[in-house]
């Protein structure tokens, strides 16, 4: 779905995130579902805060693949902004911010970049998997 990069837009696809894994059956304060939520939240701030450009929107993806091994969930958040590409960094204790990034990469399975082919921007994602539902 496309959102407006706005704070009111990264909110509404939280939102949208949390509801749709609910519906998928993984439910409402459940691990899965509050950590993807807030791989979505970190995801689309970092694409209102840093990847925003005027009279652009952003574009978010949830993805499921569940096979005998794993269940995974993919998320995608792809921007217009093609020179601010998403690095770790080692805040200051007393640093305001700079830590989105580094929940991303302590809750998710695996995470990072990939360029737009069609268009300028890039797409920064993240992935958890779960054991397979029983």
């Amino acid at each position: 779905m496309r959102f407006t990069s706005t704070p009111r837009g990264a909110r509404l696809a939280r939102r949208l995130v949390s509801h749709r894994l609910h519906e998928w059956g993984h439910p409402y304060n459940t691990t899965t579902n509050d950590t993807v939520t807030l791989l979505a939240a970190e995801l689309t701030a970092n694409a209102v805060r840093h990847g925003h450009v005027p009279g652009r929107d952003f574009h978010l993806r949830l993805t499921v693949d569940a096979d005998a091994d794993a269940t995974t969930i993919r998320i995608e958040v792809t921007d217009t902004r093609t020179e601010r590409i998403p690095a770790l960094a080692s805040p200051t204790p007393d640093a305001e911010a700079g830590r989105g990034l580094l929940l991303v990469a302590a809750l998710a399975t695996h995470w990072g970049t990939t360029p737009r082919v069609a268009a300028p921007g890039k797409t920064v994602w993240a992935e958890i998997s779960t054991p397979p539902d029983r």
